[in-house]
């Protein structure tokens, strides 16, 4: 042991140092109905590292599974999720919620009634807490009844018996079975093809087919290749900003070219292999998860990238109408200009 603390003292290394590099980890409680489908619906996201199932919002201490069932402890079945803050952020674990619970239901969910059943977010700071708050504002229009949610603060969780942890890998066949009675599946079927239609009716043909279906459009016969007036290019679907006018530039390739995003965290690239014997990086948006293009690494300076982005993923908003349609923040850059 000695000659281990040695060898780090004489290389410069502390064991702190050696902790830093640990990857940060954030916790996200969670109550959705039964534990075992939000579990397992959870331990399927990118960026999760483990979810627990247990107990909280009530006062018992170390609650049963026989307790909080009954109805009799003001408990919640619910979860921990527990994630990478730098892989998926709090809102879209929230968003991943949202898509996986009836959030209009107060009595609980799906074939589960009670109290103990229903769904709520429990928040550790008041970021979370926002957070929470400002998704709900902005979902409530997706629904035709109101969002029954609550947003509660967190006090004491429980972890659930071990049985209760992995069900539905311990239980296959009984999970399957019961999350297919209960009508889970079924309503996220539905809502699901909800969202689809909605966005089928929003968006044109082309629109669908390159943001939702990764396709591409004619070079040279699409919107804004040569478009030069001043402003900036957002999502189509979700409207979050993703370039400016003042990093574009003729590339002769028929598509829109940019060298960066105007707000980088809105910008997720991939690996994309569907060219045979060509590896290229994929283009998406963060927020709406829209197939935007491709970016390579042949473009000018300042960056040497090429931002190549299909005109039917983008609507442009000039710069004399920013300021009214909410994206101000971004006039200053076009100062002098």
């Amino acid at each position: 042991m000695l000659q281990i603390f040695l060898l780090i003292a004489a290389f410069g290394f502390s064991l702190s140092a050696l902790a830093d590099d640990t990857p940060p980890e954030e916790i996200a409680t969670l109550a959705g109905g039964c534990f075992w489908c939000v579990e397992a619906d959870f331990e399927k996201l990118g960026g999760v590292n483990k979810v627990i199932s247990g107990y909280t919002g009530g006062e018992k201490e170390n609650p049963s599974y026989e307790d909080v069932s009954s109805g009799t402890t003001s408990h919640l079945e619910a979860t921990q999720v527990y994630f990478n803050p730098t892989e998926i952020s709090y809102k879209e674990i929230l968003e991943y919620f949202f898509a996986h619970v009836d959030p209009t239901d107060s009595g609980g969910q799906f074939a589960d009634r009670g109290n103990q059943y229903r769904t709520a977010i429990f928040y550790q700071n008041d970021e979370q807490k926002k957070i929470a708050q400002d998704l709900i504002e902005e979902l409530s229009e997706t629904y035709e009844k109101p969002i029954a949610t609550e947003i509660l603060p967190l006090t004491q969780f429980y972890k659930a018996e071990e049985y209760h942890q992995d069900y539905y890998k311990k239980n296959s066949w009984r999970y399957k079975l019961y999350r297919k009675l209960s009508g889970r599946d079924s309503y996220i079927e539905n809502r699901q093809n909800l969202e689809e239609k909605t966005l089928k009716d929003k968006l044109t043909p082309l629109q669908y087919k390159v943001t939702q279906e990764e396709g591409t459009e004619p070079a040279f016969d699409n919107e804004y290749w040569d478009n030069h007036e001043q402003g900036i290019y957002v999502d189509i679907v979700s409207g979050e900003p993703l370039f400016s006018s003042l990093d574009k530039f003729t590339s002769g390739t028929g598509w829109p070219s940019f060298t960066r995003p105007l707000q980088p965290d809105n910008i997720v690239e991939k690996e994309d292999r569907n060219l045979l014997f060509q590896k290229r990086t994929e283009v998406r948006s963060k927020e709406a998860d829209s197939h935007l293009g491709h970016v390579f690494p042949d473009g000018p300076q300042p960056t040497g990238q090429r931002y190549c982005i299909n005109s039917a993923a983008l609507r442009f908003i000039p710069k004399d109408k920013m300021e009214k349609e909410g994206y101000g923040e971004f006039l200053p850059l076009f100062e002098g200009k």
